[in-house]
Formats: structure tokens, C-alpha cells, sequence
């Protein structure tokens, strides 16, 4: 049964798919290929490689549940396909640059990298983050105003 498009949870379904995805590349690359630090460093690194057993664990988790909250949305034609690449790359650059300041600046669990200046690791980091989010933004503002105009056209 088609219900028609759903731009508000196509957004929100891909965003979750895009945060999973950034959550995995930043454990894979980061965590485990370049070892440059865990999720919680603040520990030993028993406790370190716990909780990047946790992450990846919640990744996987979102991962599955978006995918199988957008396959609902395809199977039932509700699938805006403008909304939900906004969604993703929101989800992409809203994991990134919650990562970067929160997890990084404020509550200092982890950073980019040990022994080094940070101050270029995490401009590149934020600033890529914040490229795919306001990118995604952008998306979903421009899908807004187009649905928005085409409602004013046919009605």
C-alpha cells in the first residue's frame, strides 16, 4: 500500500543511518587500523578497548534498525529520496562534530590522537563534520521549499 512520501522520517531514518556509518568508520580507521585511541581513554586500556566493543556495538545496533526502518519505508512507497540524502549526510556530519566537541572538547573521553599538536587534527575533524552537516541541512532546506512550492502550485 503506497502512503505516499514522508520527508520528516525519511530524514530521521538516514540521519541514524549516517551517524552509524561515521560512528563505524571512526572506530574502524581510528580505533582499530591507526590506533589512535579508544572511546573512553580515561582508564586503562582494558577499559579502553571495553568500551570500543560498546560503540561498535550501538553502531551495528543503529545500523540494523535504520536499515530496517528504511526498507519499511521503501516497501510502503514513503520514501523521500531528497529527505533521506539530507538525512545521511546530517547523520554523517552530526555524529562527526558531536564526536569533535562534546566527546573530544567538553568531556575530554578521547582525543583525535596523543602527542601531538591537535589543533590541526581537530580543525580538519570538526570542519569536515560541519561540511556534512550544514551540507545536509542545506539538502533538506532546498526539499522543504520544493515541496513547499509544489503544494502552492497544485493547490
Amino acid at each position: 500500500m503506497k502512503d505516499g512520501p514522508d520527508a520528516r522520517r525519511s530524514l530521521l531514518v538516514c540521519a541514524l543511518i549516517g551517524a552509524a556509518v561515521m560512528a563505524a568508520v571512526d572506530e574502524i580507521v581510528f580505533h582499530q587500523i591507526l590506533g589512535w585511541h579508544h572511546f573512553y581513554d580515561r582508564s586503562t586500556p582494558a577499559v579502553g578497548l571495553l568500551s570500543d566493543g560498546l560503540l561498535h556495538t550501538a553502531e551495528l545496533l543503529a545500523l540494523v534498525a535504520g536499515f530496517f526502518l528504511y526498507a519499511d519505508l521503501r516497501r510502503r512507497g514513503a520514501l523521500a529520496r531528497p529527505d533521506a540524502r539530507a538525512g545521511g549526510l546530517i547523520g554523517l556530519g552530526g555524529f562527526q562534530v558531536f564526536d569533535g566537541i562534546v566527546d573530544h572538547k567538553l568531556l575530554r573521553v578521547h582525543q583525535i590522537r596523543y602527542g601531538v599538536d591537535l589543533a590541526p587534527y581537530d580543525l580538519a575533524w570538526n570542519a569536515a563534520g560541519a561540511v556534512l552537516l550544514l551540507t545536509g541541512c542545506g539538502l533538506a532546506l532546498r526539499a522543504h521549499r520544493r515541496r513547499r512550492a509544489a503544494r502552492e502550485q497544485h493547490g
